[in-house]
C-alpha cells in the first residue's frame, strides 16, 4: 500500500517526514493523525505525534479493452518441473548467503554475563527501590534479581507486567534509568542495572533486528533512503550491529535526544 506512517515531535514534523519518504507535496496528500503528542510528566511518559499520510485518490472511469487486443493477448506459458528445477539452481549464490545468514546467531548488543556466574540475591538497594515503587502503584509483581562481577539483572514478572513496560518499552526503559540512579547514587564503583519485564528486551530486540532486515531490503529495492521513527540509544544500537555486516547500505543516525532517528541508506 502506498502510504507512509511517520513519528515527529509534532503532527507537523510528522507530516514533513512522511512528505519526504513519498516525494509528495502537502496538498498532494491526505493526513491522517494516528497519534497526538503529549509532553508528558517531567519528561516521563512523553509521547510523539503519529501520522498517516497518503497520496489523494484518484477517481478513474476504467476503459473498455478493444476487441482486437483481447484476441492477441497470450496466457502466461506453464512451465514444466524440469523448467522450474532449472530456473531454481540459477540463483546457488543467493540461497548460500540466505542460509549463511540463518547460521550466524548474533549476540545480543547488551552483553550479559555468563548464566553460571550469577547468584541470586535476595537483598539489595534495586529490589528494595522497585518493590517499594510498584506496590504504590498498586501493581502485583514478582520481582527478583541476579548480580554479576559489575551488574544486576531484575526480571519483573505478574499480571501486572504489561503496566510497567508501557508502549514500546518506554516505561520499563524510565523504571531501569531511575534504578540506575538509586543503585548508583553512593557507589564508588558503578554496576549496570538491567530491568527486563517477560523477556520484553529479547523480544524487542528481535523485533528491531527484524524491521531492520526488512527496511534495508526496501531501500536496495527502491533505491531510497528510510528514516525510522525516533528510538533509544539501545534500540539505535540495534539497528546499527543488525545492519553493520550489510554490504549494500549504511547507517547513521541524526537529530537530538529524545527524537535522534536512525536512516538507512545505499552504499556509496
Amino acid at each position: 500500500m502506498n502510504f507512509s506512517e511517520k513519528w515527529g515531535t509534532d503532527v507537523e514534523e510528522a507530516v514533513k517526514l512522511a512528505l519526504i519518504d513519498l516525494k509528495l507535496e502537502r496538498d498532494e496528500v491526505e493526513v491522517t493523525v494516528l497519534e497526538e503528542p503529549s509532553k508528558g510528566f517531567f519528561g516521563i511518559g512523553s509521547k510523539l505525534a503519529k501520522v498517516r499520510v497518503e497520496p489523494k485518490k484518484e477517481e478513474a472511469v476504467p476503459e473498455p479493452e478493444p476487441e482486437h487486443i483481447k484476441e492477441h493477448i497470450k496466457e502466461p506459458e506453464k512451465q514444466t518441473a524440469e523448467e522450474v528445477e532449472i530456473k531454481t539452481e540459477k540463483k546457488p549464490e543467493q540461497r548460500k548467503k540466505k542460509e549463511k545468514r540463518k547460521r550466524e546467531k548474533k549476540r545480543s548488543v547488551i552483553p550479559r554475563e555468563p548464566e553460571e556466574s550469577l547468584n541470586v540475591v535476595e537483598s539489595h538497594p534495586a529490589l528494595d527501590f522497585l518493590k517499594e515503587t510498584t506496590e504504590k502503584m498498586g501493581l502485583t509483581l514478582d520481582i527478583t534479581a541476579k548480580t554479576g562481577d559489575n551488574s544486576i539483572y531484575v526480571d519483573i514478572k505478574g499480571k501486572d507486567s504489561g503496566t510497567v513496560i508501557g508502549k514500546r518499552g518506554q516505561t520499563l526503559d524510565a523504571i531501569q534509568y531511575l534504578t540506575s540512579l538509586v543503585v548508583n547514587k553512593e557507589n564508588e564503583k558503578y554496576v549496570r542495572v538491567v530491568v527486563d519485564a517477560e523477556n520484553y528486551r529479547a523480544k524487542r530486540e528481535k523485533t528491531l533486528e527484524q524491521l531492520a532486515n526488512r527496511l534495508a531490503e526496501k531501500v536496495v529495492r527502491t533505491k531510497k533512503s528510510v528514516r525510522l521513527e525516533p528510538m533509544n540509544p539501545y534500540e539505535r544500537k540495534v539497528i546499527h550491529a543488525t545492519l553493520q555486516s550489510n554490504p549494500n547500505v549504511t547507517t547513521k543516525s541524526e537529530g537530538e535526544e529524545p527524537y535522534r532517528r536512525v536512516i538507512i541508506e545505499l552504499t556509496k
